[in-house]
């Protein structure tokens, strides 16, 4: 239960392990372990009104003791603009009006990405509210969704003061806060913090 708490206010891993007296590794399978545990919880159908965007979190080897690519200073521009699946890891994330979420690390966000990922998880005629990204599209077309598409860039952010994308940008922020205190998640495990 200490553990817990431990976790909870965001502490690093030895700093956990110490004021619970454990050893350092067993302080990481336990975080591991409760970390898994809410993935159970991941939201199996969405209806209604639902909102569906991605954020993007550095690829990182944290922790590695042989990593893939050389270390990446800090201040250092990336190797390649936009979303190079080298620089950066993009997460998903579905959610209704109801709160029910949906995340996942995905490979990459394309239309075969989305139906792979989404299947059976969107009820038919529900909307969908999603930035100008054309996967999302092709995404509402295949499971017969009304599709509320957002021009953010074009000032466009709330369509008949009903459809927007404001609950799942201000999930991002959340979830963001929360990994920014670990100090950067590994890659690898990513998908436990979500």
């Amino acid at each position: 239960l200490e553990y817990i708490r431990c976790m909870l206010d965001s502490k690093p891993l030895r700093k956990c392990a110490e004021e619970c007296g454990l050893h350092l590794e067993t302080s990481f399978r336990w975080r591991h372990r409760f970390l898994a545990l809410p993935s159970a919880l991941k939201a199996s159908k969405l209806e209604g009104i639902i909102e569906a965007d991605e954020t993007l979190f550095p690829y990182s080897e944290k922790g590695s003791k042989r990593m893939t690519r050389q270390p990446r200073k800090r201040g250092v521009k990336a190797k390649k603009r936009g979303r190079s699946k080298d620089d950066w890891v993009p997460v998903l994330t579905v959610r209704d009006r109801a709160k029910s979420t949906y995340e996942a690390v995905v490979p990459s966000v394309t239309s075969e990405a989305l139906h792979q990922e989404l299947a059976g998880k969107l009820e038919k005629d529900s909307v969908l509210c999603s930035d100008g990204y054309k996967p999302y599209i092709a995404l509402s077309e295949k499971n017969d969704l009304i599709h509320k598409r957002l021009d953010v860039a074009g000032g466009i952010k709330v369509i008949d003061k009903v459809f927007h994308i404001q609950n799942v940008n201000a999930y991002h922020s959340r979830l963001k806060a929360w990994i920014k205190r670990f100090h950067g998640v590994a890659t690898k495990y990513l998908e436990h913090y979500l």
